[in-house]
């Protein structure tokens, strides 16, 4: 067990010492009649939903850290979600029974107070039911890489005319891994290493993409040659290097795209095993321009020796 587990484990075991010794306290005063009826009533309840909260943090915590290598990542941050919620109804239903207020007392009285609560929290619940539904239907996991594109957060790309190396298009999300699905939050780690909070009740309405290792990803890369070199024997031997590189799964594809008054824009499409795009073009950026620059060194020494 590692000091981290450990200091947890005692905080946990020391917390529900703490509040048994404490009710008990009250408990003994208040059949004493040194304290007040009312006053014990709300310092239990204090104690009790303090108490439940501290505790169930604990466990959750507790839980997702020593059972992370047993069950899998994302199965244990679902169990400590899981206890979240009970403990946080085990504290509302110990306030209710405090008070002595029955489930259909609770209705009853509850209706306009929760229509009023309720507008008043309309985007704390939703992050709450959202938290939810993503348990029960689990779109992501705890561990996975995904992208988050939703209207709600907007981006701003520059665009610059002559840069062929761009993409044709760019879906506007955030990318990064999953850290932990809390109650209100998905936290991601972005691929910047930032933390990114994002409420679920965005998480439940957003277009999702979930990458794996195993994933397949066309990457276009763009390439301006000369006019003055052959396009055909050009596109002919970059096809044959860019099947040499490793984790591609189709051959690549090799056209013009569109011409310039001095030079042609290649179009090189790889379909490759890999959840990065940025390494793929890299690679392929660097075998089209060493075949590039050989045939322009070969066509030097043709003219030289012409």
């Amino acid at each position: 067990m590692s000091g981290k587990e450990s200091r947890i484990l005692a905080i946990t075991i020391s917390s529900i010492i703490a509040m048994i010794l404490i009710g008990s306290a009250i408990y003994v005063l208040g059949e004493m009649k040194v304290l007040p009826g009312n006053y014990i009533l709300y310092l239990e309840i204090a104690i009790w939903v303090v108490g439940i909260l501290a505790v169930t943090y604990l466990l959750s915590l507790l839980v997702k850290r020593r059972l992370a290598n047993s069950i899998g990542i994302d199965n244990a941050s679902s169990l400590g979600f899981v206890i979240r919620v009970i403990g946080y109804a085990l504290a509302l239903a110990g306030v209710l029974s405090a008070f002595k207020v029955g489930l259909g007392e609770a209705l009853a009285a509850g209706g306009f107070a929760g229509l009023v609560l309720g507008l008043a929290s309309q985007d704390v619940l939703s992050n709450v039911f959202g938290g939810i539904m993503l348990l029960l239907s689990r779109p992501y996991k705890v561990g996975q890489r995904i992208t988050v594109s939703t209207w709600q957060y907007g981006l701003d790309f520059p665009t610059y005319s002559p840069k062929y190396y761009s993409n044709d298009y760019l879906i506007p999300g955030y990318t990064g891994k999953v850290v932990d699905i809390s109650l209100l939050y998905t936290i991601i780690e972005t691929d910047e290493l930032a933390e990114l909070k994002i409420p679920n009740s965005i998480m439940i309405q957003a277009a999702i993409f979930v990458h794996d290792k195993n994933e397949r990803r066309k990457v276009r890369t763009r390439y301006e040659i000369s006019k003055d070199l052959d396009p055909d024997a050009v596109i002919e031997i970059i096809r044959e290097e860019i099947s040499k590189m490793d984790d591609l799964i189709e051959p690549p594809t090799v056209r013009i795209l569109e011409a310039t008054q001095t030079s042609f824009v290649l179009g090189i499409d790889v379909i490759s095993r890999s959840i990065y795009e940025e390494p793929v073009r890299s690679e392929v950026i660097k075998r089209v321009t060493r075949v590039i620059k050989s045939m322009t060194t070969q066509r030097e020494r043709i003219k030289e020796t012409k």
